[in-house]
């Protein structure tokens, strides 16, 4: 007979079950990588909705991380769109530009940090705290025309460093905490990943590579800004799929 503590996480998980049988085959018979995919989608959409029919873990870190790469992807697109238009509109899509990215590395840290201390208010409210003070002073620096000067250049760039490298610390406590659970050590290693491919984006896009081992050769297609921006996204979309596995875990396991 299960004790009364396990009946949230035995209910959760039959809700889960039911949602995922329930939820529509694809109406054709298609290959394997076919139904591998499908079945990533449906586990996917099981994980959003199931806990959503009984006592759900708050999902707005999560939907604060989908906001932030949004408004970060749609101000970069908006920089390229508009910057050729004159050279005052150039100069304040691009500081909008930065001031996306400055989002984008703050709001990654709210569903690992929230996620892993909510049971802990303090460190959690610590971490929180100190990422959105400090991604509120990036935003504001990228944002204001008096630090844009040539000499705020070094000091701009370590605000940013600074951001990405403020992520080991809640990721290594994590580590502490919870060593041995399959969840944070599969989190874990998708922000390590993300990790290098934002890593390697920014040494792609200031070193100038390729076209600065053959110039001319990738002025359309190819050059260090374009696989900037993949590695990019391709970043963001690993962060995203860490975020379902932290929301799976804390909907089954709680505090």
């Amino acid at each position: 007979m299960p004790s009364m503590d396990m009946l949230p996480s035995i209910s959760s998980w039959h809700v889960k079950q039911l949602v995922y049988n329930c939820l529509p085959e694809r109406f054709s018979s298609g290959n394997y990588t076919d139904i591998c995919v499908m079945h990533s989608v449906k586990e996917d959409l099981a994980n959003i909705i199931a806990p959503l029919m009984m006592r759900p873990i708050t999902r707005w870190p999560f939907f604060a991380f989908l906001g932030g790469a949004m408004f970060c992807l749609l101000v970069s697109s908006m920089c390229h769109l508009v910057s050729c238009h004159s050279q005052r509109l150039s100069f304040i899509m691009l500081r909008l530009d930065y001031a996306g990215i400055a989002s984008l590395i703050c709001t990654s840290f709210y569903p690992p940090v929230y996620y892993s201390f909510m049971c802990n208010p303090f460190f959690c409210n610590l971490y929180m705290g100190f990422i959105t003070l400090l991604g509120i002073a990036t935003t504001l620096v990228s944002l204001l025309p008096f630090f844009q000067k040539p000499q705020f250049r070094t000091f701009r760039a370590s605000l940013f460093c600074g951001m990405g490298l403020c992520g080991i610390g809640p990721i290594l406590h994590k580590l502490v905490l919870f060593w041995g659970e399959a969840e944070v050590l599969h989190t874990t290693g998708y922000e390590t990943v993300m990790g290098l491919l934002y890593g390697v984006g920014a040494v792609v896009y200031a070193c100038r590579i390729p076209e600065r081992w053959m110039p001319g050769k990738f002025d359309i297609a190819g050059h260090s800004h374009q696989l900037f921006h993949i590695l990019v996204v391709a970043g963001a979309y690993t962060h995203y799929r860490a975020g379902l596995v932290y929301l799976r875990w804390r909907d089954l396991r709680g505090c």
